[in-house]
């Protein structure tokens, strides 16, 4: 019998604060006084500060889906450019870290897919920050489903599968990302999409 990731450990909730109305300067000042803290991310976005710590199950389940996603990659011959968590910025404005991101077919300054592994809700800022970069595509894992938004004339539209990849399983993905044995869950998923 398969045991599932929620059933094997009890997910901790992360710890999320927002601040409303700060200007890109104090965000930059707050921001360097984080600078040395582990397990911490802050965002910006349109004079709203939000202030986020990252946990163990957190990073379980971005590490698994960058490798799932890698797996499916590879398999069906997918040039990807993986961006990792790096910063994304317009000064002034935005500044913020999607937990995995990636480019299709070439290198680009704004990543085609941006996902955000999300174990507590309630972000103001959740599709705005990646609107003003202009992110064709994001998901979020959220209480153990995959949300998937397409932008589409400057707002993000819910759709029901990626538009990026069509053949894509995203149940296969969401029910693999579920498993407690990361290696049952690659083998699983390689097999589903083969």
């Amino acid at each position: 019998m398969t045991q599932t990731l929620e059933n094997a450990i009890n997910l901790p909730e992360e710890q999320r604060f927002f601040r409303h109305g700060l200007t890109w300067e104090k965000f930059k000042t707050i921001q360097a006084s984080f600078e040395n803290v582990p397990g911490v991310r802050l965002f910006y976005c349109d004079g709203v500060l939000e202030i986020v710590t990252i946990g163990k199950s957190h990073e379980a389940i971005r590490c698994l889906m960058g490798l799932l996603l890698g797996q499916y990659f590879v398999e069906q011959g997918i040039e990807f450019f993986p961006s990792g968590s790096f910063s994304q910025i317009i000064p002034e404005m935005v500044e913020y870290q999607a937990d995995l991101s990636y480019c299709f077919g070439t290198d680009k300054p704004v990543p085609d897919l941006c996902i955000e592994v999300v174990i507590t809700s309630g972000s103001p800022i959740k599709l705005q920050k990646y609107k003003l970069m202009g992110v064709s595509e994001v998901w979020f894992w959220e209480d153990g489903t995959i949300e998937v938004y397409c932008l589409r004339e400057q707002e993000y539209e819910k759709v029901v599968k990626s538009e990026l990849f069509l053949e894509l399983d995203l149940s296969l993905l969401n029910r693999c990302l579920l498993l407690s044995s990361p290696l049952e869950a690659i083998r699983e998923f390689r097999q589903g999409i083969q």
